[in-house]
């Protein structure tokens, strides 16, 4: 689908440049949830029927991210994915991740006590040694919009037999994510994938599912037959880390998925990223290879704010981002907001020369 014809799809109002705190639905997964609405308003019907989108986002989701679709977990929050891999290290092993790393990927390790050690993003890779028994990162950095430097960092984890976890919570949806190159990877979709809050997915490899163990097991991820007594039966696959997930919320999800694949993320991250360095320029800026970023002009949230501009403050500054649905007048109206006019200097007239005594 054509990127013009897609956007047709949103009813974003102007000066939405904060998808990195959440993305905007297409009405498609609004009108998709106003049946199941009325049927729960109702009790017209079980809630089966809304349960069968699960799998549908499920198989959506695998295909975004390249992986088979039994390699994907439903959840409903990226950390509560992370959570059980993070309980299943030995007490005491090390972590290693950035030094500015949202806490939902550091609070699971670090609330297991387990030696969590940090270094600056760009340095990640080198940092990586023999003691290092995972790497937990972002493949994009929410604070900045930084991307990761991800070939060296897999080189490095898979040189010293590290396990690999990734939040790609700010890509998947405008970066192309390859998740068979990580052993764990975990998405809040409520980003740039335009889901509904609740709706989070996770990759968990084959070669480290029987290292992890399902400490939230529940009827929805058992085998099938699982939904009174023991023993313990859960899926065979990525299925077993499953928890009971929240209907309406992928109601809307599957949908749009299915609605990013047909638009295709290669298109989303090249507009994406054009319209990026179009503001980056603007304010004198390098290219970047984001689709958001953190600017530090001063007073810069208030100017924006002002303008109308909607975007997350960020300690005296703003982080702006750009998805599918933004337009260069957006782009412009934000630069015009953060570079006022110099207001020009009034004009004196020359002093006339003294007369001669």
């Amino acid at each position: 689908m054509d990127l013009v014809d897609a956007v047709k799809l949103w009813d974003v109002e102007p000066g939405w440049l904060n998808t990195a705190s959440y993305g905007v639905p297409p009405r498609l997964a609004v009108e998709a949830l106003e049946a199941p609405l009325d049927e729960w308003r109702r009790g017209a019907r079980g809630w089966d029927g809304w349960d069968a989108n699960t799998d549908r986002a499920r198989a959506a989701f695998a295909r975004l991210v390249n992986a088979p679709p039994q390699d994907i977990t439903v959840g409903a929050a990226a950390s509560q994915i992370l959570a059980p891999v993070a309980a299943s290290l030995p007490k005491g092993a090390r972590v290693l991740a950035p030094d500015i790393e949202h806490t939902s990927t550091l609070f699971p390790w670090l609330a297991n006590d387990l030696d969590v050690c940090t270094a600056p993003p760009a340095q990640l890779p080198d940092a990586i040694n023999d003691r290092t028994d995972a790497v937990a990162f972002s493949l994009v950095q929410s604070a900045t919009g930084e991307v990761a430097p991800i070939d060296d960092i897999v080189a490095a984890a898979r040189a010293h037999n590290a396990l690999l976890v990734a939040d790609a919570t700010q890509a998947a949806g405008w970066l192309p994510v390859n998740a068979t190159l990580f052993d764990v990877v975990v998405v809040s979709a409520y980003k740039w994938l335009m889901c509904p809050r609740g709706t989070a997915f996770g990759y968990m490899d084959p070669s480290v599912r029987d290292r992890i163990r399902p400490i939230a097991a529940n009827w929805y991820a058992g085998d099938g037959n699982a939904s009174y007594g023991p023993p313990l039966r859960l899926a065979k696959d990525a299925r077993r880390f499953d928890i009971a997930v929240p209907w309406f919320s992928y109601v809307a999800a599957a949908p749009t998925l299915d609605l990013l694949l047909e638009i295709g993320v290669d298109q989303i991250h090249d507009h994406n990223v054009r319209l990026a360095n179009r503001f980056r320029a603007g304010l004198g800026m390098p290219a970047s290879d984001s689709a958001f970023t953190t600017v530090t002009t001063p007073h810069a949230s208030e100017l924006l704010t002002a303008a109308g501009i909607r975007m997350s403050p960020r300690n005296g500054g703003a982080r702006v981002a750009f998805h599918l649905y933004t337009t260069e007048a957006e782009v412009d109206a934000a630069l015009t907001a953060l570079t006022p006019p110099t207001p020009l200097t009034p004009h004196t007239p020359p002093t006339p020369p003294t007369p001669p005594t």
